[in-house]
């Protein structure tokens, strides 16, 4: 047994059985959709009551779409710009990497003011937004996703936590 194992069973046997049985499915979750530590993120939602697996799901969400969605045979070809650059002889490798190197940044962007939960620079707004998990009706557990820019790297379906981005 390695040490994250025996670190997990060391804390999973001080649980309640159902906190155990909940944290061995969050882990089996977890380590289904490919998240790295999915040990630590299962033990960080029953801990500290953070929705770690929403979190990871959207982002991981992100990446498929947004950012992956433009190495898909025939995403390029639906950019006008794209084609041209195409018939002109541009690599079509470098624009991939261009569209989603893009694509990251729009998403960190927006994740990043979705963290915030309300732009300092509107001047004058009284308001904001928040991100909350909901539950499987779809109504609001009260659970808020917070500090997703901070994840976005780490859950590149790759595991390679976005390097391939900036070759």
């Amino acid at each position: 047994m390695d040490e994250i194992e025996t670190a997990w069973q060391s804390w999973a046997s001080g649980l309640e059985p159902s906190k155990r049985a909940a944290a061995e499915s969050l882990r089996a979750r977890f380590e289904a959709l490919g998240a790295t530590d999915a040990a630590g993120r299962a033990r960080s939602e029953i801990d500290e009551d953070r929705p770690e697996l929403a979190r990871f799901t959207l982002l991981r969400t992100l990446w498929h779409g947004a950012v992956d969605g433009w190495a898909a045979q025939g995403a390029l070809d639906q950019v006008p710009a794209a084609r041209r650059l195409l018939a002109a002889g541009a690599d079509r490798g470098d624009l991939v990497l261009l569209a989603r190197a893009v694509a990251y940044e729009a998403v960190f962007a927006t994740v990043d003011e979705l963290d915030e939960g309300g732009n300092v620079n509107a001047g004058g707004v009284d308001g904001g937004w928040l991100v909350l998990e909901s539950g499987a009706d779809g109504s609001p557990t009260g659970r808020r996703l917070s500090g997703l820019h901070e994840d976005l790297l780490t859950t590149d379906p790759s595991g390679r936590d976005g390097a391939d981005l900036w070759q």
